[in-house]
């Protein structure tokens, strides 16, 4: 077994992006197979839940504009039927997401059917506490044409959010070809093989200790598509990956770490932070005479894990990447989180910093 000298290990920032090698064309099978097979529904973010009832909203407000004869029928008419629409399509989206690992091992068609009573179930509910005051408009409460409404307007939002998640899937599977494909740039790999030769003879341990950690670096790389990973499990990648870049750079690559314990636990999609370190050596460190620093805080607040990736930019500055790298990360942030999560990267005082923050539950 190797021991890990302490302190050594990193994060870094990119802004730029790592070489990349093969192509990144989809299956032609994939189209159909999005077409036929049950989805994990994305119901429980705060985004996905706004944007469904805002649908919902939109919907009965055109259904009311036809209905109404004049501007105190629609005032009416569109209060009584938001006072039952939004309480049930919150309630369907409450259930809906309480059952999502439930729906996901369901057919196609049996999702479709329970989306649909689910929906009739909730607006009957939902109309229950208004029944009885039909002088004040409420009289639609009675009857079918509620739970008719509320499975219809199910099915809306369930159409609505199949076809979001099958938008994204190919996304991110296109993400993770993008990802895999710069994991190891092909002159990393020559270098880090060159580096482990040269030890041999005077540090064999040290040697083993590089090629253990570019053997993990290829395995996580090469595994299948996990759900996520913790913010530690991406943090020991990064160390693997900087342990290999100490040894070629030595005084020239200064890390430096700053971490809250309470946020390890937070996750991540997995392999984003590795190729953020990868570009800030590449961009920040290599091309300087006097090498750099590289800087990682993390931080717990207010329910969020706050990730902070800096480097020291050199005085020449290098050649720009074309950004691939990050709107890799952002976008697939964006699939795991959607709007709860917060990325932005840019110069400030010399430096190029990437913030990150994402929910802690």
């Amino acid at each position: 077994m190797r021991t890990r000298p302490p302190g050594e290990s990193g994060h870094g920032s990119g802004h730029g992006d790592s070489t990349t090698f093969g192509n990144t064309e989809l299956g032609p099978s994939l189209d159909g197979e999005l077409e036929t097979a049950p989805l994990t529904l994305d119901v429980c973010h705060v985004g996905v839940v706004l944007r469904a009832v805002l649908l919902v909203q939109v919907a009965v407000g055109i259904g009311v504009s036809f209905v109404s004869s004049g501007l105190q029928s629609a005032v009416l008419n569109l209060a009584s039927s938001m006072a039952v629409s939004l309480p049930a399509v919150l309630l369907w989206l409450f259930l809906a997401c309480a059952g999502k690992k439930l729906l996901a091992r369901w057919s196609v068609g049996l999702q479709w059917t329970a989306a649909c009573a689910l929906g009739a179930l909730c607006a009957w509910l939902a109309g229950l506490p208004l029944r009885g005051v039909e002088d004040l408009g409420f009289a639609w409460v009675h009857g079918l044409p509620l739970p008719l409404a509320g499975a219809a307007g199910a099915a809306a939002v369930f159409h609505w959010l199949r076809s979001r998640q099958r938008m994204q899937v190919p996304a991110a599977a296109t993400a993770r070809l993008v990802e895999l494909q710069s994991r190891i740039r092909p002159h990393f790999l020559f270098n880090t093989l060159n580096t482990a030769i040269a030890l041999v003879r005077v540090d064999p341990a040290r040697a083993e200790a590089v090629l253990e950690d570019l053997a993990e670096l290829f395995r996580v790389a090469l595994e299948g598509e996990q759900a996520g990973a913790t913010l530690a499990q991406e943090v020991e990648l990064a160390r693997r990956y900087l342990d290999i870049e100490q040894i070629r750079f030595g005084q020239r690559l200064r890390i430096e770490w700053d971490l809250d314990p309470a946020c390890s636990p937070a996750k991540l999609p997995p392999l984003l932070l590795q190729p953020l370190v990868e570009n800030a050596v590449k961009h920040g460190i290599e091309p300087g005479a006097n090498g750099g620093t590289l800087r990682v805080r993390t931080r717990a607040h207010r329910g969020m894990a706050h990730v902070e990736v800096i480097n020291t930019l050199p005085d020449s500055p290098s050649a720009p990447g074309h950004g691939i790298a990050l709107r890799n990360v952002r976008e697939r942030l964006s699939l795991m989180h959607d709007v709860a999560a917060h990325f932005e990267a840019g110069t400030k005082d010399g430096e190029y910093r990437v913030r990150i923050a994402v929910p802690l539950s």
